[in-house]
């Protein structure tokens, strides 16, 4: 095992689809949406999704809570937050 291996393994765990089936509609609505976007702030995903802030909110807090999704700051302004897929393939 590589060094690298073992810091993944030691990372985070990483969610499945699986996770994903009993969650909300608005919460898979995200994650399709974020499945063909790189990363998204939460107001890009409440504007391509339609959904209203809270109800992205929600879903994001739900996926978080799944391991599905990973955030970071935002390097071009630091007080919004990037989310992205964070799925085992």
């Amino acid at each position: 095992m590589s060094a690298s291996e073992a810091f993944r393994q030691d990372a985070e765990p990483r969610g499945t689809w699986d996770d994903i089936r009993d969650l909300p509609p608005s919460a898979k609505l995200v994650v399709k949406v974020l499945e063909h976007n790189d990363a998204m702030t939460q107001q890009q995903l409440a504007d391509e999704t339609l959904l209203p802030t809270r109800t992205v909110r929600y879903a994001l807090n739900r996926l978080k809570d799944e391991h599905v999704i990973d955030s970071r700051f935002s390097f071009s302004d630091a007080r919004k937050r990037l989310y992205s897929l964070n799925i085992e393939a």
